[in-house]
């Protein structure tokens, strides 16, 4: 099957610090059990796609969403630890499965204050879930702007 060239780049989904996945308070994500990348500890509730390509999942919770990019890179945002438990509560879904985006397309909104008063860590994980095809190279660290700053590029394995 033939992709379009793109440029092996994932640009941050929100405004915040960026951290190394192995980082991360959650031993799920820090052993990299779901994917490998990058943690974003966010400054507002804005969430933005991190790469073009075509929503494969927005989770019921609207707590998850993965984009499957054209060259067969698949992104898994997770945003917030335990935040399943808001059952959707604090989260606004703006797109649906099967849409396409481009890099920079809101795909949802986040009140983190309510986060905060739930006790929710609103660490927003950015992984290659394909990682037996991918991997992420020069992962970046500190201050990051949404869909402005890459957080790291990536390279087939």
């Amino acid at each position: 099957m033939f992709h379009k060239k793109t440029e092996p780049v994932v640009y941050a989904t929100q405004t915040g610090t960026v951290f190394p996945i192995e980082e991360s308070p959650d031993p799920v994500f820090a052993e990299k059990i779901l994917g490998d990348g990058v943690f974003i500890r966010p400054a507002d509730g804005n969430v933005y796609a991190p790469i073009a390509g075509k929503i494969r999942l927005v989770a019921d919770t609207k707590h998850a969403y993965g984009i499957l990019g054209a060259d067969g890179l698949e992104i898994l945002i997770h945003i917030g630890i335990d935040s399943v438990d808001l059952d959707g509560k604090g989260f606004t879904a703006h797109v649906k499965p099967g849409q396409k985006v481009k890099a920079g397309t809101l795909l949802c909104e986040t009140d983190l204050e309510l986060f905060q008063k739930s006790g929710i860590a609103p660490d927003t994980m950015v992984l290659i879930t394909n990682k037996d095809q991918f991997k992420p190279v020069q992962k970046g660290s500190g201050p990051v702007t949404a869909k402005e700053t890459e957080i790291f590029r990536y390279e087939h394995v």
